[in-house]
Protein backbone atom coordinates (compact mmCIF):
# COMPACT_ATOMS: atom_id res chain seq x y z
CA UNK A 1 0.00 0.00 0.00
CA UNK A 2 1.15 3.54 -1.00
CA UNK A 3 1.38 6.38 1.90
CA UNK A 4 -2.14 7.55 -0.21
CA UNK A 5 -3.51 4.35 0.66
CA UNK A 6 -2.61 4.20 4.15
CA UNK A 7 -4.09 8.22 4.37
CA UNK A 8 -7.44 7.00 3.17
CA UNK A 9 -7.48 3.56 5.08
CA UNK A 10 -6.73 5.61 8.27
CA UNK A 11 -9.79 8.29 7.55
CA UNK A 12 -12.19 5.88 6.58
CA UNK A 13 -11.37 3.83 10.03
CA UNK A 14 -11.89 7.31 12.41
CA UNK A 15 -14.33 7.18 10.43
CA UNK A 16 -16.10 3.95 10.93
CA UNK A 17 -14.86 4.20 14.75
CA UNK A 18 -17.25 7.18 15.05
CA UNK A 19 -19.91 6.19 13.73
CA UNK A 20 -19.73 2.69 15.85
CA UNK A 21 -19.29 4.72 19.35
CA UNK A 22 -21.61 7.76 18.38
CA UNK A 23 -19.05 10.30 18.76
CA UNK A 24 -15.33 11.80 19.49
CA UNK A 25 -14.20 12.62 22.90
CA UNK A 26 -14.80 16.68 23.31
CA UNK A 27 -16.40 17.10 20.01
CA UNK A 28 -20.14 17.63 19.98
CA UNK A 29 -20.75 15.63 16.94
CA UNK A 30 -23.18 12.83 16.80
CA UNK A 31 -23.08 9.72 13.93
CA UNK A 32 -24.48 12.07 11.17
CA UNK A 33 -21.95 14.84 11.21
CA UNK A 34 -19.30 12.31 11.85
CA UNK A 35 -20.50 10.19 8.91
CA UNK A 36 -20.88 13.04 6.61
CA UNK A 37 -17.01 15.01 7.64
CA UNK A 38 -15.80 11.65 6.62
CA UNK A 39 -17.07 11.87 3.63
CA UNK A 40 -16.36 15.56 2.65
CA UNK A 41 -12.59 14.52 3.94
CA UNK A 42 -12.45 11.84 1.56
CA UNK A 43 -13.96 13.50 -1.79
CA UNK A 44 -11.24 16.07 -0.89
CA UNK A 45 -8.35 13.99 -0.21
CA UNK A 46 -9.28 12.61 -3.78
CA UNK A 47 -10.42 9.59 -2.80
CA UNK A 48 -13.66 9.84 -4.82
CA UNK A 49 -14.49 12.79 -7.30
CA UNK A 50 -17.23 14.72 -6.80
CA UNK A 51 -19.53 13.63 -9.20
CA UNK A 52 -18.69 9.74 -8.35
CA UNK A 53 -19.90 10.73 -4.55
CA UNK A 54 -23.37 12.13 -5.92
CA UNK A 55 -23.60 8.95 -7.80
CA UNK A 56 -22.30 7.04 -4.45
CA UNK A 57 -25.90 7.72 -2.93
CA UNK A 58 -28.19 5.34 -2.97
CA UNK A 59 -31.04 7.53 -3.68
CA UNK A 60 -33.46 5.02 -3.16
CA UNK A 61 -32.92 4.25 0.14
CA UNK A 62 -33.56 7.95 0.91
CA UNK A 63 -36.87 8.17 -0.69
CA UNK A 64 -37.75 4.78 1.45
CA UNK A 65 -36.69 6.21 4.69
CA UNK A 66 -38.07 9.62 3.95
CA UNK A 67 -41.22 8.00 3.02
CA UNK A 68 -41.48 5.95 6.06
CA UNK A 69 -40.74 8.59 8.55
CA UNK A 70 -43.43 10.83 6.70
CA UNK A 71 -45.85 7.76 7.26
CA UNK A 72 -45.11 7.88 11.19
CA UNK A 73 -44.68 11.19 11.90
CA UNK A 74 -48.54 11.00 10.81
CA UNK A 75 -49.45 8.12 12.71
CA UNK A 76 -47.52 9.53 15.61
CA UNK A 77 -49.39 13.21 15.53
CA UNK A 78 -52.83 11.13 14.85
CA UNK A 79 -52.41 9.09 18.32
CA UNK A 80 -52.47 5.94 16.48
CA UNK A 81 -49.50 4.52 19.28
CA UNK A 82 -51.35 5.56 22.41
CA UNK A 83 -54.46 4.31 21.16
CA UNK A 84 -52.27 0.85 20.64
CA UNK A 85 -50.68 1.38 24.18
CA UNK A 86 -54.13 1.66 25.91
CA UNK A 87 -55.64 -1.60 23.98
CA UNK A 88 -52.37 -3.41 25.39
CA UNK A 89 -53.13 -2.09 28.69
CA UNK A 90 -56.77 -3.14 28.61
CA UNK A 91 -56.44 -6.56 27.43
CA UNK A 92 -53.20 -7.30 30.58
CA UNK A 93 -54.31 -9.25 33.17
CA UNK A 94 -51.20 -10.59 34.67
CA UNK A 95 -47.29 -9.28 33.99
CA UNK A 96 -46.84 -12.57 32.05
CA UNK A 97 -49.70 -11.41 30.01
CA UNK A 98 -48.38 -7.91 29.63
CA UNK A 99 -45.17 -8.84 28.83
CA UNK A 100 -46.07 -10.85 25.87
CA UNK A 101 -48.36 -7.97 24.39
CA UNK A 102 -46.09 -5.55 24.75
CA UNK A 103 -43.22 -8.23 22.78
CA UNK A 104 -45.98 -9.07 20.18
CA UNK A 105 -47.21 -5.08 19.77
CA UNK A 106 -43.88 -3.88 19.27
CA UNK A 107 -42.20 -6.91 17.22
CA UNK A 108 -45.89 -6.30 14.68
CA UNK A 109 -45.47 -2.28 14.52
CA UNK A 110 -41.48 -2.27 13.58
CA UNK A 111 -41.96 -4.68 10.98
CA UNK A 112 -43.72 -2.03 9.00
CA UNK A 113 -42.85 1.36 10.78
CA UNK A 114 -39.20 1.01 11.29
CA UNK A 115 -37.80 -0.24 14.70
CA UNK A 116 -36.18 2.93 16.01
CA UNK A 117 -39.30 4.90 15.83
CA UNK A 118 -41.59 2.19 17.95
CA UNK A 119 -39.02 2.46 20.75
CA UNK A 120 -39.42 6.18 20.27
CA UNK A 121 -42.82 6.25 20.80
CA UNK A 122 -43.42 3.37 23.23
CA UNK A 123 -40.43 3.61 25.69
CA UNK A 124 -42.29 6.50 27.58
CA UNK A 125 -45.36 5.11 27.31
CA UNK A 126 -44.46 1.86 28.84
CA UNK A 127 -42.63 3.36 31.53
CA UNK A 128 -45.93 4.92 32.24
CA UNK A 129 -47.47 2.16 32.71
CA UNK A 130 -45.31 0.10 34.74
CA UNK A 131 -44.24 2.68 37.26
CA UNK A 132 -48.11 3.35 38.00
CA UNK A 133 -48.01 -0.67 38.64
CA UNK A 134 -45.15 -0.77 40.70
CA UNK A 135 -43.66 -2.89 38.31
CA UNK A 136 -39.56 -3.56 37.88
CA UNK A 137 -39.62 -1.31 34.23
CA UNK A 138 -36.37 -3.09 33.29
CA UNK A 139 -37.26 -6.20 32.51
CA UNK A 140 -40.10 -4.53 30.17
CA UNK A 141 -37.90 -2.00 28.63
CA UNK A 142 -35.77 -4.65 27.00
CA UNK A 143 -38.26 -6.79 26.14
CA UNK A 144 -39.78 -3.65 24.22
CA UNK A 145 -36.26 -3.23 22.37
CA UNK A 146 -35.17 -6.69 21.80
CA UNK A 147 -38.89 -7.05 20.48
CA UNK A 148 -38.69 -3.91 17.99
CA UNK A 149 -35.22 -4.83 16.63
CA UNK A 150 -36.29 -8.81 16.28
CA UNK A 151 -39.54 -8.06 15.34
CA UNK A 152 -37.99 -5.47 12.62
CA UNK A 153 -36.38 -8.48 10.68
CA UNK A 154 -39.31 -9.63 9.22
CA UNK A 155 -39.53 -6.96 6.56
CA UNK A 156 -37.71 -4.57 3.95
CA UNK A 157 -39.15 -1.68 5.78
CA UNK A 158 -38.58 -3.00 9.28
CA UNK A 159 -35.31 -1.14 9.84
CA UNK A 160 -32.35 0.40 7.80
CA UNK A 161 -30.31 -2.26 7.01
CA UNK A 162 -32.93 -4.01 5.74
CA UNK A 163 -33.88 -1.66 3.67
CA UNK A 164 -29.96 -1.61 1.99
CA UNK A 165 -30.02 -5.60 1.66
CA UNK A 166 -33.71 -5.51 -0.09
CA UNK A 167 -33.15 -2.93 -2.28
CA UNK A 168 -29.76 -4.53 -2.92
CA UNK A 169 -30.29 -7.72 -3.54
CA UNK A 170 -33.74 -7.09 -5.35
CA UNK A 171 -36.02 -9.44 -3.14
CA UNK A 172 -39.47 -8.48 -3.44
CA UNK A 173 -41.28 -7.44 -0.17
CA UNK A 174 -43.26 -10.58 -0.50
CA UNK A 175 -39.75 -13.18 -0.82
CA UNK A 176 -38.27 -11.10 1.78
CA UNK A 177 -40.92 -11.63 4.82
CA UNK A 178 -41.06 -15.21 3.65
CA UNK A 179 -37.93 -15.78 4.04
CA UNK A 180 -37.49 -14.17 7.34
CA UNK A 181 -40.81 -13.31 9.46
CA UNK A 182 -41.34 -16.70 10.54
CA UNK A 183 -37.35 -16.21 12.21
CA UNK A 184 -38.84 -12.88 13.91
CA UNK A 185 -42.32 -14.47 14.99
CA UNK A 186 -40.55 -17.43 16.69
CA UNK A 187 -37.65 -14.80 18.10
CA UNK A 188 -40.36 -13.26 19.73
CA UNK A 189 -41.17 -15.81 21.69
CA UNK A 190 -37.40 -16.74 22.41
CA UNK A 191 -37.34 -13.19 24.23
CA UNK A 192 -40.79 -13.95 26.53
CA UNK A 193 -38.92 -17.21 28.09
CA UNK A 194 -35.59 -15.94 28.49
CA UNK A 195 -37.44 -12.54 30.32
CA UNK A 196 -39.70 -14.82 32.16
CA UNK A 197 -36.75 -16.77 33.56
CA UNK A 198 -33.98 -14.17 33.95
CA UNK A 199 -36.56 -12.12 36.14
CA UNK A 200 -38.78 -15.05 37.83
CA UNK A 201 -40.03 -12.77 40.57
CA UNK A 202 -41.38 -10.17 38.29
CA UNK A 203 -43.62 -12.22 36.16
CA UNK A 204 -45.31 -14.51 38.92
CA UNK A 205 -48.98 -15.41 37.99
CA UNK A 206 -50.37 -11.99 40.40
CA UNK A 207 -53.03 -9.99 39.25
CA UNK A 208 -52.43 -6.36 37.68
CA UNK A 209 -53.71 -3.41 39.44
CA UNK A 210 -56.18 -1.38 36.93
CA UNK A 211 -54.68 1.66 35.66
CA UNK A 212 -55.87 4.18 32.35
CA UNK A 213 -52.98 5.81 30.98
CA UNK A 214 -53.79 9.36 30.18
CA UNK A 215 -54.21 9.45 26.55
CA UNK A 216 -53.76 12.85 24.50
CA UNK A 217 -56.92 13.75 22.50
CA UNK A 218 -56.71 11.85 19.04
CA UNK A 219 -57.03 13.40 15.32
CA UNK A 220 -59.40 10.54 14.27
CA UNK A 221 -59.49 12.03 10.93
CA UNK A 222 -56.03 11.94 10.32
CA UNK A 223 -55.75 8.73 11.67
CA UNK A 224 -58.16 7.39 9.29
CA UNK A 225 -55.71 8.75 6.91
CA UNK A 226 -52.58 7.58 7.87
CA UNK A 227 -54.46 4.12 8.52
CA UNK A 228 -55.70 4.50 4.84
CA UNK A 229 -52.26 5.29 3.59
CA UNK A 230 -50.49 2.29 5.07
CA UNK A 231 -52.94 -0.07 3.71
CA UNK A 232 -52.64 1.45 0.26
CA UNK A 233 -48.62 1.32 0.66
CA UNK A 234 -48.72 -2.82 1.87
CA UNK A 235 -50.78 -3.96 -1.07
CA UNK A 236 -48.73 -2.05 -3.19
CA UNK A 237 -46.04 -3.94 -1.80
CA UNK A 238 -47.73 -7.21 -1.72
CA UNK A 239 -48.18 -6.54 -5.00
CA UNK A 240 -45.04 -6.36 -6.14
CA UNK A 241 -44.71 -2.27 -6.62
CA UNK A 242 -41.17 -1.06 -5.97
CA UNK A 243 -40.40 -0.68 -1.79
CA UNK A 244 -39.19 3.39 -2.08
CA UNK A 245 -42.21 4.11 -4.89
CA UNK A 246 -45.38 2.55 -2.33
CA UNK A 247 -43.52 4.58 0.45
CA UNK A 248 -43.62 7.52 -1.10
CA UNK A 249 -46.96 7.38 -3.15
CA UNK A 250 -48.12 7.13 1.25
CA UNK A 251 -46.19 10.05 1.83
CA UNK A 252 -47.09 11.93 -0.76
CA UNK A 253 -50.73 10.93 -0.20
CA UNK A 254 -50.61 12.35 2.94
CA UNK A 255 -48.58 15.35 2.19
CA UNK A 256 -51.82 16.32 0.43
CA UNK A 257 -53.59 18.32 3.46
CA UNK A 258 -56.25 20.90 4.35
CA UNK A 259 -55.20 20.92 7.65
CA UNK A 260 -51.82 19.86 8.97
CA UNK A 261 -48.99 22.45 8.33
CA UNK A 262 -46.05 20.43 5.79
CA UNK A 263 -43.52 22.40 8.19
CA UNK A 264 -45.10 20.49 11.08
CA UNK A 265 -44.16 17.21 9.58
CA UNK A 266 -41.24 18.25 8.25
CA UNK A 267 -40.32 19.30 11.73
CA UNK A 268 -40.81 15.90 12.87
CA UNK A 269 -38.96 14.07 10.06
CA UNK A 270 -34.93 12.39 11.15
CA UNK A 271 -33.04 14.48 8.74
CA UNK A 272 -29.75 13.64 10.93
CA UNK A 273 -30.40 9.65 9.84
CA UNK A 274 -30.91 10.73 6.27
CA UNK A 275 -27.63 12.87 6.15
CA UNK A 276 -25.97 9.61 8.12
CA UNK A 277 -27.17 7.21 5.53
CA UNK A 278 -25.91 10.06 2.44
CA UNK A 279 -22.59 10.22 4.11
CA UNK A 280 -22.11 6.48 4.83
CA UNK A 281 -22.48 5.85 1.38
CA UNK A 282 -19.58 7.99 0.13
CA UNK A 283 -17.88 6.39 2.96
CA UNK A 284 -18.48 2.77 1.18
CA UNK A 285 -17.87 4.82 -2.20
CA UNK A 286 -14.72 6.03 -1.77
CA UNK A 287 -13.43 2.64 0.04
CA UNK A 288 -14.53 0.71 -3.87
CA UNK A 289 -13.23 3.74 -5.78
CA UNK A 290 -9.86 3.70 -3.97
CA UNK A 291 -8.69 0.38 -4.13
CA UNK A 292 -9.38 -0.69 -0.56
CA UNK A 293 -12.45 -2.54 -1.55
CA UNK A 294 -10.50 -4.77 -3.52
CA UNK A 295 -8.35 -5.47 -0.44
CA UNK A 296 -11.81 -6.16 1.87
CA UNK A 297 -13.58 -8.02 -0.34
CA UNK A 298 -10.25 -10.27 -0.24
CA UNK A 299 -10.57 -10.54 3.21
CA UNK A 300 -14.19 -11.26 3.99
CA UNK A 301 -15.36 -13.33 0.65
CA UNK A 302 -13.54 -16.44 2.03
CA UNK A 303 -14.88 -15.87 5.32
CA UNK A 304 -18.49 -15.13 3.78
CA UNK A 305 -18.70 -17.93 1.04
CA UNK A 306 -18.90 -20.36 3.65
CA UNK A 307 -22.48 -21.12 4.71
CA UNK A 308 -25.11 -19.24 6.98
CA UNK A 309 -23.19 -19.89 10.13
CA UNK A 310 -19.95 -18.60 8.92
CA UNK A 311 -21.98 -15.70 7.35
CA UNK A 312 -23.52 -14.85 10.54
CA UNK A 313 -20.54 -14.83 12.68
CA UNK A 314 -18.53 -12.70 10.52
CA UNK A 315 -22.15 -10.44 10.44
CA UNK A 316 -22.10 -10.18 14.12
CA UNK A 317 -18.33 -9.32 14.45
CA UNK A 318 -18.48 -6.52 12.14
CA UNK A 319 -22.11 -5.39 13.57
CA UNK A 320 -20.71 -4.78 17.00
CA UNK A 321 -17.38 -3.43 15.72
CA UNK A 322 -18.82 -0.62 13.14
CA UNK A 323 -22.82 -0.84 13.85
CA UNK A 324 -24.71 -2.84 11.58
CA UNK A 325 -25.38 -0.31 8.97
CA UNK A 326 -22.31 0.21 7.88
CA UNK A 327 -21.52 -3.57 8.26
CA UNK A 328 -24.42 -3.85 5.40
CA UNK A 329 -22.73 -0.84 3.64
CA UNK A 330 -19.44 -2.92 3.90
CA UNK A 331 -20.63 -6.22 2.51
CA UNK A 332 -22.60 -5.13 -0.76
CA UNK A 333 -20.16 -5.18 -3.22
CA UNK A 334 -19.14 -8.73 -1.46
CA UNK A 335 -22.49 -10.45 -1.82
CA UNK A 336 -22.77 -10.74 -5.68
CA UNK A 337 -19.53 -12.84 -5.86
CA UNK A 338 -20.72 -15.07 -3.56
CA UNK A 339 -21.95 -18.34 -4.38
CA UNK A 340 -25.51 -17.84 -3.56
CA UNK A 341 -26.34 -14.19 -3.31
CA UNK A 342 -29.89 -14.29 -2.32
CA UNK A 343 -29.11 -16.95 0.64
CA UNK A 344 -26.13 -14.40 1.63
CA UNK A 345 -28.20 -11.42 1.64
CA UNK A 346 -30.92 -12.73 3.70
CA UNK A 347 -28.05 -14.10 6.23
CA UNK A 348 -26.85 -10.55 6.11
CA UNK A 349 -30.29 -9.43 7.23
CA UNK A 350 -31.05 -11.84 9.64
CA UNK A 351 -27.83 -11.41 11.20
CA UNK A 352 -26.72 -7.73 11.63
CA UNK A 353 -30.53 -6.82 12.88
CA UNK A 354 -29.72 -10.07 15.62
CA UNK A 355 -26.40 -8.87 16.56
CA UNK A 356 -28.32 -5.37 17.72
CA UNK A 357 -29.67 -7.53 20.79
CA UNK A 358 -26.43 -8.84 21.76
CA UNK A 359 -25.37 -5.27 24.02
CA UNK A 360 -26.57 -1.99 25.03
CA UNK A 361 -24.56 -0.42 22.77
CA UNK A 362 -25.52 -2.50 19.75
CA UNK A 363 -27.68 -0.49 18.01
CA UNK A 364 -29.44 2.88 18.14
CA UNK A 365 -32.55 1.59 18.90
CA UNK A 366 -31.06 0.11 22.37
CA UNK A 367 -29.47 3.27 22.84
CA UNK A 368 -32.87 5.56 22.49
CA UNK A 369 -34.20 3.66 25.02
CA UNK A 370 -32.09 3.60 27.75
CA UNK A 371 -31.88 7.56 26.84
CA UNK A 372 -35.17 7.92 27.43
CA UNK A 373 -35.47 6.15 30.75
CA UNK A 374 -32.61 7.52 32.06
CA UNK A 375 -34.39 10.94 31.72
CA UNK A 376 -37.31 9.65 33.52
CA UNK A 377 -35.03 7.59 36.67
CA UNK A 378 -34.49 4.58 35.67
CA UNK A 379 -30.98 3.17 34.71
CA UNK A 380 -31.00 0.62 32.55
CA UNK A 381 -27.13 -0.35 32.95
CA UNK A 382 -24.70 -2.01 30.20
CA UNK A 383 -24.50 -5.27 32.74
CA UNK A 384 -28.50 -5.43 33.45
CA UNK A 385 -29.37 -5.29 29.58
CA UNK A 386 -26.34 -8.10 28.83
CA UNK A 387 -28.45 -10.40 31.20
CA UNK A 388 -31.38 -11.10 29.14
CA UNK A 389 -29.64 -9.63 25.85
CA UNK A 390 -26.73 -12.60 25.31
CA UNK A 391 -29.43 -15.43 25.76
CA UNK A 392 -32.10 -13.76 23.43
CA UNK A 393 -29.48 -12.97 21.02
CA UNK A 394 -27.53 -16.17 20.93
CA UNK A 395 -30.85 -18.16 20.83
CA UNK A 396 -31.96 -16.27 18.53
CA UNK A 397 -28.96 -16.27 15.74
CA UNK A 398 -29.20 -19.79 16.42
CA UNK A 399 -32.59 -20.40 15.38
CA UNK A 400 -32.01 -18.07 12.09
CA UNK A 401 -29.19 -20.22 10.64
CA UNK A 402 -31.01 -23.25 11.37
CA UNK A 403 -33.93 -21.70 9.52
CA UNK A 404 -32.01 -19.92 6.70
CA UNK A 405 -29.65 -23.75 6.39
CA UNK A 406 -32.96 -25.66 6.01
CA UNK A 407 -34.60 -23.35 3.56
Amino acid sequence: MTAFDWLIAVVVGVTLIGVAIGRYPWLHMNRATIALVGAIGLIALGALPLEEAYRAVDWHTILLLFGMMVLNVNLRTAGFFHLVTAQVLRRARTPRRLLALLIVTAGALSAIFLNDTIVLVFTPLVLEIVLALKRNPLPYLVGLVTAANLGSVATITGNPQNMLVGLASGLSYVEFTAALGPIALLGLGIIWVVLVLVYPREFTAAPLAVVQPALPPSNFRRLRKSLLATGLMLVALVAGAPVPLAAALAAALLLISRRLDPDKVFQEIDWSLLVFFSGLFVVTGAIGHSGLGPRLFAVLQPLADQGPAALTGVSVVLSNLVSNVPAVMLFRPVVPALADPPAAWLTLAMATTLAGNLTLLGSVANLIVAEIAKKHGVHLSFTEYLKAGVPITVLSLLLGVGWLALG
